[in-house]
């Protein structure tokens, strides 16, 4: 069997997945209604409701728990509220206690650094809170594992609630110019995630 593999830029207010069991998910939207995937597509690790940015899909099971594994970096751009500190990004590179499923849990050290302003536009579906609430600024945040709302969760330990959260780089896949909502369909994943 030739397995199959995806790209997408996933909007804000979508879910990782496709269909539900769960009738108060029955309201929301899903990767299906962006594009006609062949079947046993599967969502290589997740994005929130609340979050946007750089998803894979692949049919390939190995490809998947290679790139869910330590061995692929995950890069955020975050934006948080208020100014964020070289003292808050230092607490982020060298790993922050968080809550997680089995309790206190403190993260990996990490890749982080202050960004201007990357200019993905307004985002589509919720508006993120204006410069009248005070200042907001943005930082790259590259971690190796995936905890359940890790970066959110690290964001906040440190003093800066995030505001909007996007997944731009996933090993050497970055989400580039693929436009909200796209999918790109790629013949050999682990080639370009790797290289």
């Amino acid at each position: 069997m030739e397995h199959r593999h995806y790209l997408v830029h996933k909007p804000y207010g979508f879910l990782s997945q496709f269909i539900t069991n769960g009738a108060k998910k029955k309201k929301h939207k899903f990767l299906g209604e962006l594009y006609d995937f062949a079947p046993k597509t599967m969502s290589i690790g997740r994005l929130d409701l609340d979050s946007e940015g750089l998803l894979i899909l692949t049919t390939d099971g190995k490809v998947s728990n290679l790139i869910q594994s330590k061995k692929v970096e995950k890069e955020y751009y975050v934006q948080v509220d208020g100014e964020i500190t070289e003292e808050a990004v230092e607490l982020l590179k060298t790993g922050v206690e968080i809550t997680a499923k089995e309790g206190p849990y403190t993260t990996l050290p990490c890749k982080a650094k202050k960004l201007t302003d990357p200019g993905f536009g307004p985002r589509v579906g919720k508006k993120v809170r204006d410069d009248r609430h005070g200042p907001t600024s943005w930082v790259s945040i590259t971690v190796r594992e995936g905890k359940f709302r890790q970066v959110r969760k690290m964001t906040a330990k440190v003093g800066f609630p995030t505001l909007r959260l996007v997944r731009y780089r996933i090993g050497n896949v970055v989400l580039g110019d693929l436009k909200l909502g796209q999918v790109q369909e790629v013949e050999d994943l682990l080639e370009i995630v790797n290289n």
